[in-house]
């Protein structure tokens, strides 16, 4: 049930930093942020870098997250790079849903 996060802004893109554990108890919290931090913006970087430990749920929200930018012709964009993390997105076949960058400057450079 450990789970942190900050957000800010760089070069106008909003970032969610996100540490800790994404599962079934945090995943509300989550899912709170995301759709709060994805009003009024045409890109938004989530930066998972520190997050040791997802699940469905955690994964649940952040499908459901891409899929309302989508909807909106808004960019949802992933930051990881944890091997573990990585297969995972791999094994379910997300890692084509998501563009998946492995810094936060990337993910708010690369068009």
């Amino acid at each position: 049930m450990n789970l942190s996060i900050a957000i800010d802004s760089v070069e106008g893109v909003k970032v969610v930093h996100i540490g800790g554990e994404l599962d079934v108890y945090t995943a509300p919290q989550l899912r709170e942020i995301l759709t709060e931090a994805l009003e009024g913006r045409d890109r938004l970087v989530v930066d998972l870098l520190r997050v040791q430990f997802i699940d469905s749920t955690g994964l649940g929200v952040l499908v459901a997250s891409q899929q309302k930018a989508h909807a909106s012709s808004q960019d949802l964009r992933l930051v990881l790079d944890d091997p573990y993390l990585l297969k995972i997105f791999r094994i379910t076949g997300f890692d084509g849903v998501f563009s998946i960058f492995p810094q936060v400057t990337d993910a708010i450079h690369n068009n």
